[in-house]
């Protein structure tokens, strides 16, 4: 029996005529060089490769702040970044405290689950930051060897904002720290080395505005040691960093990379180090604080107090009459801006990473939300947020006038 052959649309036929400004959750917006640099193929072996992997290296050791050369790609999303930390430094007997904030940090506890650790959880609060001393009393009775959780938990958009003192007190008794920094390295500060984190993870989508499918783990010096210390392999063949190393550090072949994607990683890279990340720093909080007052102007509230509100993905409440869904079509469908639901609460999410964080996103993004607002039937006021949004953006235009 044969099959029938298929009616395949083209692709300029399924996209929109007028490509939808991505202001959710990621992907977010690439810039030109990265988004040519992804249309590239070249060898994955050879002298131009091990040229692109050293500069992603180098480049790699400023973002993170880290002096470790223990950098390792992994051609896969953020998730597979994830696994990479987690599988490695995770095995049958291991003990893991997961602070879980949300979706993103609960799905670390499974993966030490799965790699046969033995996982005690610290369930907080949904939009509260994890308090330092409920930490230090679960460490001190619990004994973990590696503590998981996320910078920003972009589910809920909760910011861990305790994170230093989380680390500090691991480091006290013995304890690796694990933290998830896919939508929020490059975005805020994040120094690896300073604050005593043993696993870095980022996705190259959100906050480094590269391209999804490409993503990165820094090792520390005292994390590594623990890698070579186990006594069975690692049992995830592709996601192995002893074997990873053969690509990252030998020139060698560990599986074929993600070529394309690497390239534009390094683009992304480099235009973060071009503009410095005190710059990138400053640029996404002025912008993120701008968009929190204009939406707080058109009478919406935010979903997180102040404290724990994550900048690089903004959530709003929602009243009973409108759900997530019908805002979210409503605003793709009308005004080609698309923003994404929650992973639970009535809320949702506008992202500030990277090239969301523009001037002209802002504007766009902003009256399309009060647009739709008022057109379900909810009335804001769309020109007193639009005000408020030019006060902020002008009154910082001094201090980064690169908005």
């Amino acid at each position: 029996m044969s099959v029938a052959l298929p009616s395949i649309k083209q692709l300029h036929q399924i996209l929109p005529d007028e490509p939808l400004l991505m202001m959710g959750a990621g992907p977010v917006p690439i810039p030109e060089p990265v988004a040519a640099a992804n249309g590239i193929v070249i060898n994955h072996l050879g002298d131009t490769m091990a040229c692109i992997v050293e500069q992603v290296k180098q480049m790699g050791a400023y973002i993170f702040q880290t002096q470790s050369p223990w950098l390792l790609g992994v051609a896969g999303p953020g998730s597979a970044a994830m696994e990479m930390a987690v599988v490695n430094l995770v095995w049958p007997g291991t003990k893991v405290l997961n602070i879980c904030n949300g979706f993103f940090s609960q799905r670390l506890s499974e993966m030490s689950e799965r790699a046969g650790g033995t996982v005690e959880r610290l369930v907080v609060e949904d939009g509260k930051s994890a308090d330092p001393n409920d930490v230090r009393k679960i460490i001190e009775k619990f004994r973990p060897q590696v503590l998981t959780l996320v910078q920003g938990e972009t589910s809920n958009t909760t910011f861990n904002c305790h994170l230093p003192e989380i680390a500090k007190t691991a480091k006290e008794f013995g304890c690796l720290v694990v933290v998830d920094a896919v939508c929020t390295l490059s975005t805020m500060p994040l120094p690896m080395d300073e604050w005593g984190i043993d696993a870095v993870i980022t996705g190259g989508q959100k906050g480094l505005s590269s391209i999804p499918g490409v993503s990165l783990v820094a090792f520390s010096e005292t994390a590594w040691e623990r890698i070579q210390s186990r006594k069975a392999p690692c049992n995830h063949w592709t996601l192995d960093a002893n074997l990873a190393t053969n690509f990252w550090h030998r020139a060698s072949y560990h599986y074929t990379a993600p070529v394309s994607g690497l390239l534009a990683l390094h683009e992304a890279m480099r235009l973060v180090c071009d503009e410095t990340l005190e710059k990138r720093f400053l640029r996404h909080k002025v912008c993120s604080d701008a968009l929190q007052g204009a939406i707080e102007s058109l009478g919406l509230d935010l979903y997180v107090e102040p404290e724990a509100r994550l900048n690089s993905v903004v959530g709003l409440s929602l009243p009973p009459s409108l759900s997530a869904q019908q805002v979210c079509a409503h605003i793709s469908e009308n005004y080609r801006v698309e923003i994404a639901g929650s992973f639970g609460p009535p809320i949702v999410r506008i992202g500030q990473m990277g090239e969301q964080c523009r001037v002209h996103n802002l504007f766009r993004a902003l009256h399309a939300l009060g647009s739709t607002f008022n057109d379900l039937g909810v009335a804001v006021d769309v020109p007193l947020a639009m005000a408020e949004l030019e006060n902020r953006i002008q009154s910082s235009k001094k201090q980064t006038p690169d908005l």
